[in-house]
């Protein structure tokens, strides 16, 4: 008789793991399942984020900024340094054991929990008298069931047609992070998150990088003030950025990859490349999952269709995280793995999309909050603006890093705060706070008139919340 379970989670990731440990905070007997394999062929859960995603790109994004200023910015504060290298392969055995770290974690907090964790693939088997089976496809094959099902199982790279990674000249995320030498020039396909953020990495470890770009707005979900600005740090930095690009054919040779694409002019262009890095997207995984075992609904993405409240169209079958509708962002998963937890408790889980904050982490930081400018106009919603200046901020200069800005958006007759955009230091951990109080709907004024530590970065959006009443004190 196969094991039975309260609820089963398939995938390990942000969502399925947060999900699972929930559950079981809420009295669940809970089983996880997850097929990740680290290097020695054992567990490594925490899914795409942790393996080859968020985690080991924070990684390499941290080595590469050290490198960057011994290299450039040591002697403005009086420190001489010579002869600096980066050994590639130290690097990348530090952001190994980084990644390590997390799936130990994990492995930890299953344990502390008591969920129950299985290594192999889940899939479903069939519904059976008020249950579904799971088989799971490990070093040795088992079935095993449960009441409620949680489907976390994550996105892939999306693949440019006709032209599939081989991880070594043509890479996804998985092989941009993996890179054992600095290609002399790097190709990328894509300005999204994970091409800028690899792009950064490699191109301050001494790569002449390329970015090739479809659309003919540079970074065009982000309120574009904020982009402008972003596009004129990276562009002095050193970063080729071409955007309106329409690619061609894309060949793989011995010494490299050879990229055909026309220009916004109309003009023919072929870039040779050592290494190509495609950034397109991702697309929901759902390969190998049996939902026509179950009859369990896809879209026609492949993604699983649900409700509000990630709800599919089974009964006690849930899906959560980049499987789903909505942003595909490691935080975004976990809000939903556990408002499902708690729906399945009986309880009122719940996930404003509305405050979901985004970040790119490159050097300046990008990050954002509710609507951008465009929206509002696009909307015919009224609304102020104020804007701060980095270069105004006294934390700011004495860190040496003034690029960027803080930019507010408050309703124009009730003040509410519609969305906040940042470009500069810090802007990963400055946001939180404007999520904070767009969760409990405050005003420009409310962020105005707290007391904010000085000298600090967070004077900025202060500053910038006072800018909205055309009342800054420090510009």
């Amino acid at each position: 008789m196969s094991q039975q379970f309260d609820v089963v989670v398939i995938g390990a990731g942000p969502g399925g793991y947060i999900a699972a440990i929930r559950a079981a905070q809420l009295g669940f007997n809970v089983a996880c399942i997850d097929e990740w394999k680290n290097a020695a062929g054992g567990p490594a859960p925490g899914g795409t984020c942790t393996n080859v995603g968020c985690i080991p790109s924070k990684a390499l994004l941290q080595s590469s900024e050290h490198f960057e200023h011994a290299n450039h910015h040591f002697a403005e504060h009086g420190i001489t340094a010579t002869g600096v290298k980066m050994d590639i392969a130290k690097m990348l055995a530090r952001k190994d054991t980084v990644v390590k770290q997390n799936n130990d974690g994990i492995l930890y907090l299953f344990k502390k929990n008591k969920v129950t964790f299985f290594h192999g693939r889940g899939s479903f088997v069939a519904a059976k008298e008020g249950a579904y089976e799971i088989k799971v496809a490990g070093k040795a094959e088992e079935t095993i069931s449960g009441k409620h099902v949680v489907v976390a199982t994550g996105s892939s790279a999306r693949v440019l047609p006709g032209t599939p990674f081989d991880e070594d000249n043509i890479l996804s995320n998985d092989g941009a992070l993996r890179m054992g030498a600095v290609p002399k020039k790097l190709g990328l396909i894509g300005s999204g998150v994970i091409g800028l953020e690899m792009g950064s990495v490699w191109r301050r470890l001494g790569a002449e990088v390329t970015v090739l770009e479809g659309l003919p707005t540079f970074l065009g979900a982000v309120d574009q003030q904020i982009a402008k600005e972003a596009h004129k740090a990276f562009v002095k930095q050193g970063l080729k950025i071409e955007l309106g690009v329409k690619v061609g054919e894309i060949k793989s040779v011995k010494k490299g990859v050879t990229v055909a694409y026309t220009n916004a002019k109309g003009e023919a262009v072929s870039l040779d490349v050592d290494k190509l890095i495609i950034s397109i997207g991702r697309v929901a995984n759902t390969t190998g999952l049996a939902a026509d075992a179950v009859g369990l609904q896809l879209d026609e993405r492949g993604a699983i269709v649900v409700d509000a409240d990630c709800k599919t169209n089974l009964p006690n079958v849930w899906a959560v995280g980049d499987v789903v509708r909505g942003p595909m962002l490691a935080h975004k998963a976990e809000e939903e793995g556990v408002a499902v937890a708690e729906r399945i408790a009986g309880q009122h889980g719940h996930v404003n999309f509305n405050t979901i904050p985004w970040v790119i982490y490159t050097n300046p930081e990008i990050a954002w909050v509710g609507q951008t400018e465009e929206q509002l106009k696009s909307a015919g919603r009224a609304y102020k603006s104020g804007t701060f200046p980095f270069m105004a901020n006294g934390r700011a200069r004495a860190l040496g890093d003034t690029t960027g800005m803080v930019k507010m958006l408050a309703d124009a007759s009730t003040d509410e705060i519609l969305g906040v955009h940042i470009v500069g230091p810090m802007a990963s951990e400055l946001i939180a706070e404007c999520v904070v109080a767009m969760e409990f709907r405050a005003s420009s004024e409310d962020i105005a008139r707290i007391c904010h530590a000085h000298p600090s970065l967070s004077e900025a959006t202060k500053e910038a919340a006072l800018a909205v009443d055309k009342r800054t004190l420090n510009f």
